[in-house]
């Protein structure tokens, strides 16, 4: 999904116009940046938490040319999804495991 087709789903869903919806989008966007850089973590109920993680020096090779280089350390962001967000995507079974008679 790309951020207008985003746009359009939730002004579609509420009823608000497609330039507010954006401004709140790229709002809350705005505000992660800011939150992850003062706190490195971003909780958003219901979906997840973002939080910054430190990736150590580590060694890599040029895809293109295969030559070894050395990829230095940064910070980068994960992404932990709630438990209502996994529990979306892997629904349960409804049917139940039986066991075999004896």
């Amino acid at each position: 999904m790309t951020k207008t087709e985003l746009i359009s789903s939730v002004a579609t869903a509420t009823g608000f116009s497609r330039p507010a919806v954006q401004k709140i989008l790229e709002s809350v966007i705005e505000t992660a940046i800011k939150t992850l850089k003062k706190d490195n973590r971003f909780p958003i109920f219901g979906l997840g938490v973002f939080e910054v993680v430190k990736r150590g020096k580590r060694k890599g090779r040029n895809p293109r040319t295969g030559e070894p280089l050395t990829v230095k350390a940064h910070n980068a962001v994960k992404f932990k999804p709630a438990k209502v967000l996994k529990e979306a995507v892997n629904p349960k079974s409804k049917e139940k495991e039986t066991k075999p008679a004896k």
